[in-house]
């Protein structure tokens, strides 16, 4: 294992956003530009009702959902790494929203966006964006169908017309208001959500390339409109979407709120980065393409900041626009910015027509977009066909984000999957010599079945050679103390091979100190033979290799067989 080194994770390279580098190289045209307005407008017709959706499904204004895609979608594209990449709000926030607003209020909601966007940079900057794909696959799965299930069901509210003054924000309180309220159902709204849904499913099938979301609210706001329906709409909820840009505002700051924020905070800033830098892979996978990670954290970040002053909320890489932008089209980043430039020529000519919108169609989207996010393929995959460790993790993460929130889920199926990377680690990592010590197969010759090794040459039959197998870390370091102890007769000489260990933590460094310890209180000499780069460079660094003596170290077994025989002295025959 080669050592961690930060300028492999960060170069001056990095930091170049896409745009940058495309109008360097002269590469665009009018012909490419030409591309770019099509599917830049083409994909700000889907944002349309995505983003208002989403938007209210979190507790906010249509109108707020519409001034997030316009300032993080512009920013996303303009600073980004990938040249496809199109920003706004997603489903993945909905929940860690919704909770925020309840809790701290819309002016909570934007400083946390302020502080994650901030965070979303240094990570970036750092160097970070390399290392979010390691996250575990159980643990975004499971979250990301926990989520799908909560939108969904958090939209039976207006899919179906019940008359709740306040929705609560916890699962099992929000059933119990549907079940009380069921009576209050209005038919006609459920038939415009079952009308929108049908509209979607059929287009999805038949007419894939047609965006099925805007052809379903569009189909549900015609018929409300002409026919009169009596129906909760934008306009009767929200009083409609303002005609104009909002002024900038400024987060209200206090140390109090800051802290009370932090956890949300994380989790928003984690979110984004997994789900900009997963849309930023598909992409890649669509387009042959290859995107910067780093610089595309940067410019989520600055995305995110520019949405909370402009009153808007978290935004990050929307994988089905984004896929949208390359269907339709577009070959660089500026199709994104037309997308924004899109949203804003609604919001200054259109504005009024978004007032007659049926709240009943939106959810519907937001029905399908919960039904996409599940994935019920992908996670019943891992339940019956992964290995155990995987599927607890995964219905860990998927019960707590539903039964108590998302952060708090992802936190216990970080460290439930850091735990069982340990074991497994633990499990691979062997300390052998030809016998059991302690219930662990330490058995040197089942190590040597490999053709490319050989046999154990010969040694003195009071020199013990014992071979770790492994990364040396805190969670296998307890196994050195087992040896001495397990030993029959004390040996004169032990040799330790490490030429299987890829690396070595504090912890490891501290039971090879304590290891030397013993070995002289018992007058046994030790040798240290086959250290590898990186073990090397540790031990050298914490002074191990000082204390043990530079001639107790051997390149190969056989030059440390040759250092535990004993010094033959010649004496001189007068």
């Amino acid at each position: 294992m080669a050592p961690f080194n930060l300028a492999k994770l960060v170069s001056l390279k990095d930091f170049i956003p896409r745009t940058f580098e495309l109008f360097s190289k002269k590469a665009y045209s009018f012909q490419s530009l030409g591309k770019d307005c099509i599917a830049g407008v083409t994909v700000g017709i889907v944002a349309l009702p995505l983003a208002m959706a989403f938007s209210i499904a979190a507790g906010g204004s249509p109108a707020q959902g519409l001034y997030t895609a316009i300032a993080a979608g512009f920013f996303i594209s303009f600073l980004g790494g990938s040249k496809y990449q199109i920003g706004g709000p997603t489903g993945a926030f909905v929940v860690i929203i919704y909770g925020v607003i309840t809790r701290h209020g819309m002016g909570g909601l934007i400083l946390a966006t302020v502080m994650a966007g901030i965070i979303l940079v240094l990570m970036g900057v750092s160097g970070l964006g390399r290392l979010i794909k390691y996250i575990p696959y159980p643990v975004t799965t499971g979250f990301t169908t926990g989520i799908g299930v909560l939108i969904f069901c958090q939209q039976i509210k207006d899919f179906l017309g019940l008359r709740i003054e306040k929705t609560s924000p916890e699962f099992f309180e929000y059933w119990g208001q549907y079940i009380d309220t069921f009576s209050t159902l209005q038919p006609v709204t459920v038939g415009i959500g079952l009308g929108t849904l049908g509209i979607i499913l059929l287009i999805r099938k038949l007419y894939p390339r047609i965006p099925a979301a805007v052809v379903g609210v569009l189909a549900a706001t015609l018929v409300c409109y002409f026919f009169k329906l009596p129906t909760e709409t934008i306009g009767s909820r929200f009083g409609g979407i303002p005609r104009g840009l909002p002024v900038p505002v400024m987060p209200e700051l206090s140390w109090a709120l800051i802290r009370d924020l932090l956890p949300d905070t994380l989790t928003i800033a984690l979110l984004a980065a997994i789900e900009s830098l997963l849309s930023a892979v598909v992409a890649d996978t669509m387009t042959g393409d290859r995107h910067n990670a780093n610089m595309e954290l940067v410019a989520q970040g600055v995305g995110n900041i520019a949405s909370a002053f402009m009153g808007g909320i978290p935004a990050t890489g929307a994988i089905a626009r984004t896929a949208t932008n390359i269907k339709s089209g577009a070959v660089s980043p500026v199709s994104g910015m037309i997308h924004s430039l899109t949203l804003v020529l609604f919001i200054l000519f259109l504005a009024p027509a978004a007032s007659a919108i049926p709240l009943a169609g939106l959810s519907a989207v937001l029905m399908m977009v919960a039904w996409d996010m599940s994935d019920l393929a992908r996670f019943t995959r891992i339940v019956y066909r992964a290995p155990k460790s995987d599927t607890i993790v995964l219905l860990t993460t998927f019960i707590l984000t539903i039964a108590v929130d998302l952060t708090f889920a992802v936190e216990v199926g970080m460290i439930m999957a850091v735990v069982l990377f340990l074991k497994r680690i633990i499990e691979v990592t062997e300390i052998r010599n030809g016998e059991k010590i302690g219930g662990l197969e330490i058995g040197l010759e089942d190590a040597l079945r490999d053709d490319n090794r050989s046999a154990l040459p010969e040694h003195p039959s009071d020199v013990e050679i014992y071979e770790i197998t492994g990364p040396f870390f805190f969670g296998v370091a307890d196994m050195l103390q087992h040896i001495l102890r397990a030993v029959a007769k004390k040996p004169r000489a032990f040799i330790l091979r490490m030429r299987d260990v890829p690396a070595v933590d504090s912890t490891g460094i501290t039971a090879l100190e304590s290891f030397l310890v013993q070995c002289r209180q018992g007058k046994i000499k030790l040798i240290i033979s086959e250290v590898r780069e990186q073990p090397r460079k540790a031990l050298e660094k914490a002074g191990f290799i000082t204390e043990l003596g530079p001639g107790n170290m051997a390149a190969t077994l056989e030059e440390a067989i040759q250092l535990t025989k004993p010094i033959d002295f010649f004496v001189p025959d007068f």
